[in-house]
């Protein structure tokens, strides 16, 4: 089966990738909306929630009002033309039909009152004309349904006649609608205008804010020396007062940390200068001091040969061989210790292994007690040349102060760090004689080198412990 894929022919379409569809349904961000913006809408909004509520409760009372007028208006105009009806009624010849209408049409319009004269049929004989005011322009209907107050006809008996009163209040809701859209004219440019003045005063109030974020935009780039003036409103002198403190400490840490950085460096390069003397020092043993050695034994070697039956001189030759002899392993162990030879692929615990056994080789008088648990992850050259000195130093000490006759060494992984521990049941820790010794100077130096902490201590028991907590690297695996 072949599982190769087709190579697409020239001019086909291609689906789109899932991040192409992702990019094309994206949504832009809404931008938002600044903060002299929001206070100007917040406060215009306000001022408009209490100019309805004003003109709701004006409304409301003018609704009152017309219905009061309107009510009045209507029981007038019944009263008047009870009388009327009450004539015509009794067959007054004096309010005859002719009669009725006439003094209807002089009569003319009541106020807020719609007359109307039927027969007994209900054909219409007459209707009062049209209120002259505002004529032509009328509410919108379903405020006029709103507003006019709710009155039924009133219906009069004249005779074989009906004469019907219906309550009009349109001109007045006219008028109310008139005043009602002037005021909110008048309204609306109120409420544009503190907007307008919202936003030149929060501006104004604001600008110090500008500063503010250009001094955050620097301390953004890393310049910390930037300092905000403490003047001005309350609220802004204290965000300036605390931002001057936040700076300033800022800029002291990067301070620390560059001190930090440069002590680092500085310990690394007196590390390196210091095991180039080393090893400067260890070559100068091995040529000069080894083959000066190496010639002695040879020269005690032919005496010994050449003085048969001289007791006395074969005796100092073979004295002066062993001397000899003592001096290479002294130089040996030297060098050992300046320059430790070990392989690229052996671990820490190897190295200590070598190195122990041979300091147990040259003091069996010492019981050596050894926990080396390291593991076989390298740990780097560094962080292992420490872990040697502290070990090949705390054994040396051992052997020109202690006066012990018990020692450990214990090297464990732990937690992201290796704990190297030496120990004794010596004399324990002396009085100091005014100056640290080079050997514990030059542990501490090392120790600081790879951050690390060093404590020296006597236990209750007696003797001297000396423990070290190295920092692993990150790239090293450890235990958790």
């Amino acid at each position: 089966m072949n599982t190769a894929s087709p190579t697409a022919a020239p001019g086909a379409r291609t689906a789109p990738t899932p991040d192409a569809t992702t990019r094309a349904l994206r949504w832009p961000r809404p931008r938002r909306l600044s903060l002299r913006l929001r206070i100007s809408l917040i406060l215009t909004a306000f001022a408009a929630l209490l100019i309805l509520a004003g003109g709701a409760l004006w409304i409301a009372e003018a609704r009152n009002a017309i219905a009061e007028e309107v009510t009045s208006a209507h029981r007038v105009a019944v009263q008047w033309l009870t009388v009327s009806a009450r004539a015509a009624s009794d067959n007054d010849p004096a309010w005859s039909e002719p009669r009725l209408v006439a003094y209807l049409q002089a009569a003319g319009r009541l106020r807020a009152n719609q007359v109307e004269l039927r027969d007994a049929r209900g054909a219409l004989l007459y209707r009062s004309p049209g209120s002259p005011y505002k004529a032509g322009r009328d509410a919108p209907p379903l405020f006029v349904a709103w507003m006019s107050p709710d009155l039924p006809a009133r219906s009069l008996p004249a005779g074989h006649l009906d004469i019907v009163i219906q309550p009009d209040a349109s001109r007045a809701v006219l008028d109310l609608w008139d005043d009602l859209t002037a005021a909110a004219g008048r309204a609306l440019l109120a409420l544009i205008a503190l907007f307008a003045g919202c936003w030149l005063a929060v501006d104004r109030a604001l600008r110090p804010l500008g500063q503010v974020m250009a001094a955050l935009g620097h301390a953004g780039d890393g310049r910390f020396d930037t300092r905000l003036p403490e003047d001005g409103p309350r609220e802004l002198a204290r965000l300036a007062e605390a931002f001057n403190r936040m700076t300033l400490r800022l800029d002291q840490a990067v301070a620390d940390n560059a001190r930090l950085h440069h002590e680092q460096a500085l310990g690394h390069v007196l590390h390196q200068r210091l095991e180039a003397e080393r090893t400067v020092i260890a070559r100068e043993l091995h040529d000069e001091l080894g083959q000066s050695i190496t010639a002695v034994a040879a020269l005690a070697g032919a005496i010994l040969q050449r003085s048969d039956g001289q007791p006395t001189v074969q005796q100092s030759a073979r004295t002066i061989r062993d001397v000899a002899a003592h001096m290479q392993d002294d130089v040996r162990a030297l060098l050992t210790r300046l320059r430790p030879q070990r392989p690229a692929e052996e671990t820490l615990d190897d190295a200590l292994r070598s190195v122990l056994g041979a300091w147990q080789q040259r003091h069996p008088d010492i019981r050596l007690v050894t926990e080396l648990f390291a593991g076989p992850a390298p740990l780097g050259d560094e962080l292992t040349l420490v872990a040697l000195r502290i070990v090949q130093e705390s054994c040396t000490n051992i052997i020109r102060h202690a006066q012990a006759s018990q020692a450990y060494v214990r090297v464990l992984r732990q937690a992201g760090r290796l704990v190297v521990e030496v120990g004794d049941n010596g004399r324990g820790l002396q009085p100091a004689s005014g100056q640290s010794g080079y050997g514990l100077t030059g542990m501490r130096e090392r120790v600081a080198a790879v951050r690390g902490e060093l404590h020296i201590s006597s236990p209750p028991g007696g003797g001297t412990r000396i423990r070290a907590v190295l920092p692993l690297p990150d790239s090293a695996p450890h235990d958790a």
